[in-house]
């Protein structure tokens, strides 16, 4: 056991140890020459408000006597172990919540070890994650489950983790070639092919990470509620066509043809932020389409709503990537990328600048015949002058 756990261990012993003397005094049976009886009379007073108590803690709480069945429980504990309508008082824990290591614990506890920990168990067709302390009650042959649901904050340990090494992996491989050619220009300063060589090369990796932290402050501002939205009549169309001006010469370059029906849709949203969705989609499409193939924008207003539609005649997106493509860092396949992958963010940003606007955005492929997002925003009063 960790510091930290024995800590934790001693303060929930503090309260549990309180709220067990009265669990002992009031809720547990007793024997007396064989017979079951309480410790001392009730007071309708004192039990409606220790009722009162246990029905609104959002710690779960269950008592357990000497044979190892259930006396009493609480309603956050039926609702942390997803126990429901089921009969629980005077039933095994293990009955009632499938795990050994919480069945351990208990018994453990009734034995006079107290133990602390997280367990993870399978409730509902879903996995959650459990603190649980097992404590034996004073003067009593029972025990005490003190338990609370920490699903929510492994979720978001997890993710940090998952957020920390995959900002530590993008950041490494430009920093390291960047170390690497400015290593050679320094030991070599009279050799002009190398500077020639690797300055516009650094130049483009420098760019990279600047955007990487641009895209990293944007998806920051996004998950805290503060990214800066803009309320203006915007056409759609008229921004879509001057975002896809941007990319005409690396179209070319690539043998990729963009092609682009647009006709007014008009909404109340922010001109830069819609241009960066566009911007982004359009990125994703070149990535992945091969010479030859064709990427079509469209933008109408239909049924009461501005559509943006991006199309690629690309390799397509496996059907088991779909649920994730608009997670953070997540990146399909970078080694079926044509040109150098992207950092797993733009989808992630688009998915949020959407949102803010009160739109949606969704996806449609097939491994091989490319693949189709589709943004939603809704449309200003009268905001359209053409719906198809």
């Amino acid at each position: 056991m960790t510091h930290g756990d024995a800590v934790a261990l001693q303060v929930t012993a503090v309260a549990a140890g309180a709220l067990g003397g009265y669990l002992v005094a009031r809720w547990i049976p007793r024997r007396d020459a064989g017979r079951p009886v309480r410790a001392e009379a009730p007071d309708p007073v004192e039990d409606g408000r220790f009722e009162q108590l246990m029905r609104s803690i959002t710690v779960g709480i269950i008592t357990i006597d000497a044979r190892g069945q259930i006396t009493a429980l609480n309603a956050a504990a039926g609702a942390i172990f997803d126990i429901g309508e089921r009969p629980a008082i005077g039933r095994a824990v293990i009955e009632l919540i499938p795990s050994f290591d919480v069945d351990r614990r208990v018994r453990d506890a009734l034995a006079g070890h107290p133990s602390r920990g997280t367990v993870a168990i399978g409730l509902g067709g879903a996995a959650r994650t459990v603190a649980v302390t097992a404590l034996p009650l004073d003067g009593s042959d029972g025990a005490i489950l003190v338990a609370t649901d920490e699903t929510r904050m492994a979720e978001l340990e997890r993710t940090r983790r998952d957020f920390v090494g995959s900002v530590s992996h993008e950041l490494r491989t430009p920093l390291s070639s960047i170390k690497l050619m400015i290593e050679t220009i320094v030991a070599r300063p009279e050799d002009d092919e190398a500077r020639t060589l690797f300055l516009p090369r650094i130049e483009s990796e420098v760019e990279r990470m600047v955007q990487l932290v641009e895209d990293l402050l944007d998806v920051a501002r996004a998950e805290s509620g503060h990214l800066s939205i803009r309320r203006d009549a915007v056409d759609l169309s008229s921004v879509a066509s001057g975002a896809l001006r941007n990319f005409e010469q690396r179209a070319a370059r690539l043998e990729v043809a963009i092609v682009f029906e647009g006709t007014p849709a008009m909404v109340d949203g922010d001109a830069n932020r819609l241009a960066q969705v566009i911007v982004n989609l359009v990125e994703n499409a070149l990535r992945h389409t091969p010479a030859g193939g064709t990427i079509s924008v469209l933008v109408a207003a239909k049924d009461g709503e501005a559509r943006l539609v991006v199309r690629d005649s690309g390799e397509g997106i496996p059907y088991r990537d779909l649920p994730y493509i608009f997670e953070r860092f997540y990146v399909v396949d970078r080694s079926r990328a044509r040109e150098a992958a992207g950092t797993g963010l733009g989808l992630a940003i688009v998915k949020q600048i959407v949102e803010a606007h009160g739109g949606t955005v969704s996806v449609e492929s097939e491994l091989g015949r490319g693949a189709t997002f589709t943004s939603t925003f809704p449309l200003t009063r009268g905001g359209a002058t053409a719906e198809h």
